[in-house]
């Protein structure tokens, strides 16, 4: 039997129950805040399974509600857990949690979106950490896109080194992180994600499972931080190049490209682009490999180390400049000093 299935050392004493809590403290699920309650104790024991050995291991765990992943993840013989919570209503009980693992458990009463988590854990030596999590489904994505761009910068709780992430997401997003090459999945989000990670789809949870029933099942989805990114440069960068590529994700991946560039120098830089990364222009967007990806951004980051002005260049910034200038029927050289995002020399 692995270490992961051994019995913790620690475990909870008698505890009413996640439907008792629920009733004790009449909570219920709010629509607005994406919450939706998994109250099958064997359920978030197998999420937590999927986080490996968590023996000793310091985590943060988001969201965590009425806290059933948070027994869970107590049984599991976590040295410290830190949980994060938004909402003051589940407060009391995760204090009742916390009373019977004196010691183990510390809650933050605040937003994970700007919870400084390189605070909550304070060693002189990079920790075993762990980041779990039940996410609500409209948090989710801004939030996984938020520690991705910390893990390529190792700021957050990625100044600590690997920091190991296990989540749920509504299943066609888990779908998108893992999707691989030609997949119909693939998107932006898969990308992003797999320059900087391992990411593997552990398992869907069926919706029936979840207090309330959402209308979609979820699935649960493990980071596990390269030692170094496939791809050498600054998050938003890549990310720019990504977004514009799968602008159009079922045409030619070059009409993507076309968009990192003004209207007066669009064709030619597109090809001086596509030529020094060597990439076929007729490959769709969902076939590009992350080596593909790799070379596209490389590509563009030496063009704008030749043109610095087309690092802030957007397209849409552009369009608006031309909407602006037809609906005031003015020359675009008199808005160029009041319309952010001007039209480029090149």
């Amino acid at each position: 039997m692995s270490a992961s299935r051994k019995l913790a050392s620690f475990r909870l004493p008698p505890l009413p129950t996640i439907g008792e809590l629920i009733k004790l403290y009449n909570l219920r699920a709010e629509k607005q805040l994406s919450q939706n309650f998994l109250l099958d104790l064997k359920l978030t024991d197998k999420i937590v399974r999927q986080a490996g050995n968590l023996k000793n291991a310091h985590v943060c765990e988001v969201g965590p509600g009425p806290g059933g992943l948070t027994r869970s993840i107590l049984n599991a013989g976590v040295a410290d857990l830190v949980v994060v919570e938004k909402d003051s209503r589940f407060i009391p009980g995760l204090k009742l949690l916390s009373d019977a693992a004196p010691g183990k458990l510390r809650i933050v009463h605040g937003d994970i979106l700007t919870y400084r988590m390189d605070r909550g854990f304070k060693m002189k030596h990079p920790p075993n950490l762990h980041i779990i999590g039940n996410l609500p489904f409209n948090v989710s994505t801004p939030l996984i896109i938020k520690w991705l761009e910390d893990m390529s910068n190792r700021t957050g709780p990625f100044t600590f080194g690997r920091t190991r992430l296990t989540l749920t997401f509504q299943k066609e997003v888990a779908e998108r992180l893992s999707a691989s090459t030609s997949s119909r999945q693939r998107s932006r989000l898969s990308v992003m994600a797999q320059y900087l990670c391992q990411v593997h789809n552990c398992f869907t949870i069926p919706g029936r499972a979840f207090v309330p029933k959402p209308e979609v099942d979820v699935g649960v989805v493990h980071f596990t931080p390269l030692a170094q990114p496939q791809i050498q440069q600054p998050f938003k960068l890549v990310e720019k190049v990504v977004r514009n590529v799968f602008q159009f994700r079922r045409k030619y991946c070059y009409r993507g490209i076309e968009m990192l560039f003004p209207d007066a120098c669009r064709i030619e830089l597109t090809q001086e682009m596509m030529q020094r990364a060597d990439v076929d222009p007729s490959l769709r967007p969902t076939e590009l490999t992350i080596p593909h990806f790799k070379a596209l951004v490389d590509a563009y980051a030496h063009l704008c180390a030749s043109e610095p002005s087309l690092l802030s260049y957007e397209h849409r910034e552009e369009l608006q400049l031309r909407h602006h200038q037809k609906k005031t029927k003015r020359p675009a050289d008199t808005l160029m000093d009041t319309t952010p995002g001007p039209l480029l020399p090149c």
